[in-house]
């Protein structure tokens, strides 16, 4: 019937307008969001409006910090590209590759359903995702080998986003959503326990200082940079990779003057954990005001008592150093050494010599005249330990 036809072909034809609608959206930042299915065509109504992921500078800012504003334009307008060139350029330092190695984009962080014993919380390092499946695979083993609940939390909520989340989420930010996360988790309610990889010790760290509740039973820190990293070197390999060379563009120019800058600690997490050893930037009005490590570690502005009370609720710390470590400088740092500011490129201080220990700045003097620190050793680089030796410390300290 011609009318019936008609009325067919008008159907066929809106969906293929809308199809075709949907195609040309997705170049912008518009059409996909990470945090669903971005194999799937997104179909968005036309002068449809949605909120920028990432930071939006200011014409006067964008101006002041160009690098910046490179990187977060980038994050906002393809966001999966750059989350897997990141992936990319980070996955042989600081992205965990399993055991033989695997790597890849997962569907859904792991969450292993163990017994009744503590339950065990796991964060990922810089480039790396609770998505991808070395981290999957870290998780369950940890889970199974002590037959507990396991679970990986990560700061993003899809695999796009915590990879970036990783540089463009700050740690007092991304330690505000892994709170969240926790708190949400009925399996977490009297305390767990907890490690990371790399700056996923970051998280984990922040969330004991400014939360710990429920609280973190024991923690243990995996090749951390807790006490702050003090080179670039290890972190952007050299000549990187011309798609995300920026990214190390930004961490070079910014980790400088610019690095105690409001601006800078409000976005980039690297920025949060760098600590320039001379004692002149020690005790800089800007590193003083508006480093979020030295807020941590006692070195800030910050009134300490609640940080040092939250830092006491914690039973136990294991604090491992990769002996071959070349991506957190200096490696003593893993065990809470630091350069000495009188001689910070020839000289580094052990743990007792450390103005935050002899100080007990954030209770670090503390924990450990209380017997709750401890030191574990691996002979590798930068969290390229052994399922045995992984193991090991699972059965020393979280059993």
């Amino acid at each position: 019937h011609p009318q019936l036809l008609i009325s067919a072909f008008n159907d066929c034809f809106k969906m293929v307008l809308r199809y075709v609608v949907g195609l040309l959206a997705l170049s912008s930042v518009d059409a996909v969001r990470p945090g669903r299915d971005t194999n799937l065509i997104t179909i968005v109504e036309p002068h449809a409006v949605v909120e920028p992921l990432y930071p939006v500078l200011s014409p006067e800012d964008a101006k002041k910090y160009p690098k910046l504003h490179k990187v977060l334009e980038m994050a906002n307008k393809e966001p999966a590209k750059l989350a897997k060139d990141l992936h990319s350029l980070f996955h042989d330092k600081t992205v965990f590759q399993g055991w033989p190695g695997s790597d890849g984009w997962g569907a859904e962080p792991e969450m292993f359903e163990g017994g009744d014993g503590t339950p065990i919380v796991v964060a990922h390092g810089m480039g790396d995702s609770c998505f991808n499946p070395g981290m999957k695979q870290i998780t369950s083993l940890a889970g199974q080998h002590l037959n507990v609940s396991a679970t990986c939390i990560p700061t993003g909520d899809s695999q796009i986003t915590d990879t970036i989340d990783g540089f463009l989420k700050n740690m007092d930010k991304s330690v505000d959503y892994f709170a969240a996360k926790v708190k949400a988790d009925p399996k977490l309610a009297n305390g767990f326990n907890a490690f990371g990889l790399s700056q996923g010790n970051n998280v984990i760290r922040g969330y004991i200082t400014r939360y710990n509740d429920p609280p973190v039973k024991t923690f243990m820190s995996i090749c951390g940079v807790n006490a702050g990293e003090n080179s670039i070197t290890g972190m952007c390999p050299p000549g990187g990779i011309p798609i995300v060379s920026p990214i190390c563009d930004l961490v070079d120019d910014v980790l400088g003057d610019l690095a105690f800058t409001k601006i800078v600690q409000d976005i980039l997490f690297q920025a949060n954990f760098w600590r320039n050893p001379e004692e002149k930037k020690l005790n800089s009005t800007s590193f003083k005001a508006n480093s979020q490590l030295a807020q941590w570690n006692g070195e800030g502005n910050t009134d300490m008592t609640q940080f040092k009370a939250n830092w006491a609720k914690t039973d136990g710390f294991v604090w491992v150093k990769g002996t071959l470590d070349t991506v957190v400088w200096p490696k003593e740092g893993e065990w809470w050494g630091a350069p000495d500011p009188s001689d910070p490129y020839k000289k580094v201080l052990d743990m007792k010599d450390t103005r935050w220990y002899k100080e007990d700045l954030f209770g670090l003097k503390t924990a450990d005249d209380a017997g709750k620190n401890h030191f574990e050793s691996f002979v590798g680089e930068h969290i390229r330990f052994t399922t045995k030796e992984l193991y090991a410390w699972l059965d020393k300290y979280f059993k």
